[in-house]
């Protein structure tokens, strides 16, 4: 009885030591393999980074507003609100601005910013210019005025 006890720590032993073994070989990289090369993104790929970094730089510019309005839930749903306005989305502009207020985010910077949207006008069709990208210049900069169409 005791050599099978024996046996089975033996045996125990062997296949705890195989296994770190194994793991320490994973682990180890000889100096000649080269890093994985970076796979190739795809069109669709690359724009949604390269909107995930722009949404990321506009809440950072964001953020350095004074007091609630740079917050990240204020600046959310305060652009949503403002462009809904913009599109006349009256109903869902208040839904959302009972989450607004909730959040204890400021209303008088919402109303400034919707007002430096009116006064810019209608959005040319012909230019690249979006809602979006005005209603964020808005937000950071409610006193911002246009340049005069050439």
């Amino acid at each position: 009885m005791a050599d099978m006890d024996r046996f089975r720590i033996a045996l125990l032993a062997g296949a705890i030591l195989l296994g770190c073994a194994g793991a320490a070989g994973a682990q180890s990289s000889s100096p000649e393999q080269k890093p994985a090369q970076p796979e190739q993104m795809t069109p669709e790929q690359q724009a949604a980074r390269e909107a995930q970094r722009r949404s990321v730089e506009e809440f950072a510019e964001a953020a350095k507003l004074p007091g609630t309005a740079g917050l990240p839930e204020c600046v959310w749903t305060g652009r949503r609100i403002a462009a809904l306005l913009w599109r006349d989305d009256i109903d869902t502009a208040r839904r959302h601005l009972e989450l607004y207020e909730r959040f204890g985010c400021p209303t008088e910077h919402l109303k400034l910013a919707f007002r430096c949207l009116v006064r810019q006008g209608n959005i040319d069709p012909k230019t690249q210019e979006r809602l979006g990208g005005r209603v964020q210049q808005c937000w950071v900069n409610p006193d911002y005025v246009a340049a005069p169409a050439q």
